[in-house]
């Protein structure tokens, strides 16, 4: 989809018309309907949209997967008093790309490329790979959160295999010998190439008999629930054995994943926001109606084993209302706000990057400084703002009335922190 302008009151339209600048940077957010979000009012992503924009409009039989925040082309924000697209007030885009996650299915088996991969792949096949930019990105749970991120260390994968002999039966004895031999990042890369490259038909034959005669295996390896629902929303795919290489993680709210180029994902159930390189580059393997470039894959994803207990990302903690999600790159950060009700007022120090801040919970009046001067706006839950970079050094949250809930938002932001 290309960027287009969105009007919405004629009233909108005359204000741009004459030159009037917008004096409350509140936005509307771009929702997308894709197949593995969840239906109706159980997303989280539709409840924010209906409190963020009163013409949304709910259909219960439909998916509100994401929502996006920020300037990308294929989802660019709306400046609500102006219909005026994000990009054009500013003029630039944004260094990072902001949303919010439902997921009831399974997102593919994926890496993202680096910049030199993503460069190189946009100029030979931007109808697959759309911008020229790298995609890290950082999930942050908002309810209990199911992904599979990594490989897991090689001694664990090697027992996998011995336990599920149909899996064992289908990579082949010596690519298992190997392993066996070798517990190192060659020995997975041969094992998982071989899983990945063979026939359909044999995955599914794999899969059928694992589900059938290994039902006690999984359940003693916690893997029973997982395996059964990623089988049944993609029978027989590919994705499904990716469970027996893969580090299953299950985050609580507030805990988070950081997920740098070329480490292999998926997420699988759960509501979270997402932060991202402003970018929508994404190589598929598997657990996807959509193109699998499997050879691609292979040949960008990083093999190193990891243990998942230390694939959480710990944010860095600045005071008792604010944590900060400082990921290894400068295209963005995160700031977790949390505010109790009976504080009166919080200032949170900014630097002069622009920002985009979404209400999750409670309300306050932001108080900051604009091109037109000193604003006032009353954010509630479902409320989208983007902060100017003339609002530095500090922002104000103050109490508003009649709010005995405590207010919790999220920042995304370029990444000027520097932790001591």
């Amino acid at each position: 989809m290309c960027r287009t302008c969105h009007w919405l009151t004629s009233g909108a339209v005359r204000r741009f018309l004459e030159g009037e600048q917008c004096a409350k940077m509140e936005l509307t957010g771009w929702v997308k309907n894709y197949g593995w979000g969840r239906k109706g009012i159980s997303s989280a992503v539709a409840q924010l949209a209906m409190a963020n924009d009163p013409d949304f409009r709910l259909n219960e039989e439909e998916t509100y997967a994401e929502m996006w925040m920020g300037t990308h082309v294929c989802g660019v924000s709306v400046v609500k008093e102006t219909g005026e697209t994000l990009d054009r007030v500013l003029k630039k885009d944004l260094s990072y790309l902001f949303k919010v996650l439902s997921i009831n299915k399974a997102l593919s088996i994926q890496v993202h490329p680096n910049k030199c991969e993503a460069e190189r792949l946009h100029k030979e096949r931007p109808d697959i790979y759309k911008d020229p930019n790298h995609k890290p990105e950082l999930a942050i749970a908002l309810t209990p959160f199911l992904a599979l991120v990594g490989f897991m260390s090689a001694e664990d994968i090697r027992d996998y295999i011995d336990e599920f002999q149909p899996l064992s039966k289908l990579i082949g004895k010596e690519a298992v010998d190997q392993l066996h031999d070798s517990t190192d990042a060659e020995s997975v890369k041969w094992c998982y190439e071989k899983l990945m490259k063979t026939e359909e038909s044999v995955i599914a034959k794999c899969i059928s008999e694992i589900a059938k005669d290994y039902q006690k295996e999984l359940k003693s390896n916690d893997l029973l629930e997982v395996f059964t629902k990623v089988n049944k929303d993609f029978p027989g795919d590919v994705g499904v054995l990716s469970l027996f290489f893969l580090n299953l993680i299950r985050l609580q709210p507030g805990q988070a994943i950081y997920l740098g180029a070329n480490e292999i994902h998926a997420y699988l159930d759960g509501d979270c926001v997402e932060c991202m390189a402003c970018s929508d580059n994404v190589i598929r393997a598997g657990l996807t109606p959509k193109y699998k470039d499997v050879d691609q894959l292979l040949e960008s994803v990083i093999f190193e084993s990891s243990y998942k207990d230390r694939k959480e990302f710990i944010p860095y903690r600045i005071d008792g209302q604010v944590q900060v999600y400082i990921p290894p790159v400068t295209d963005f950060a995160v700031i977790n706000v949390n505010i109790e009700h009976s504080l009166e007022s919080y200032k949170l120090e900014i630097q002069a990057f622009g920002s985009i801040m979404i209400v999750l919970k409670g309300s306050r009046i932001l108080k900051l400084k604009t091109q037109q001067g000193d604003k006032e706006i009353l954010v509630t839950r479902g409320s989208i703002v983007y902060i100017p970079v003339e609002a530095a050094p500090e922002i104000e949250f103050a109490k508003s009335d009649d709010c005995d809930e405590d207010f919790s938002g999220y920042i995304a932001t370029s990444n000027y922190f520097r932790v001591p």
